[in-house]
């Protein structure tokens, strides 16, 4: 199953050392799979407040995910991001393909609490 990197990111301070770092960035992802799905855009909030953009980085699992994160290449690069632009990231999982969200919710009610 895929996995993903997600970055909420905010509050950006311009400086060379983002420059190098979206220079450097593809180079790290490239042994592991990694390819961008979704990087620098404009977010369109619906609900609740989101402030800053989001990054979201697809891997062929979340070995590579893990993996690519963990690398040498990755951490050398990781600070000068982090000094620069302040935010969340996260590794997760995906679905399958032919995932149900009906039987995700059959399985919730079997083990809802029984009414009274």
């Amino acid at each position: 199953m895929p996995a993903y990197a997600i970055a909420h990111l905010h509050n950006p301070r311009p400086h060379p050392d983002i420059v190098e770092y979206l220079e450097r960035i593809q180079a790290t992802l490239d042994p592991f799979g990694g390819r961008f799905l979704v990087h620098g855009a404009g977010v369109e909030v619906r609900e609740g407040v989101w402030p800053g953009t989001i990054v979201i980085i697809e891997f062929p699992g979340t070995a590579e995910a893990r993996a690519w994160y963990e690398s040498p290449a990755y951490q050398e690069i990781l600070p000068l991001r982090t000094r620069n632009i302040d935010g969340a990231a996260i590794l997760v999982e995906g679905i399958g393909p032919g995932y149900d969200p009906a039987v995700t919710a059959e399985t919730m009610r079997r083990n809802l609490p029984a009414a009274s």
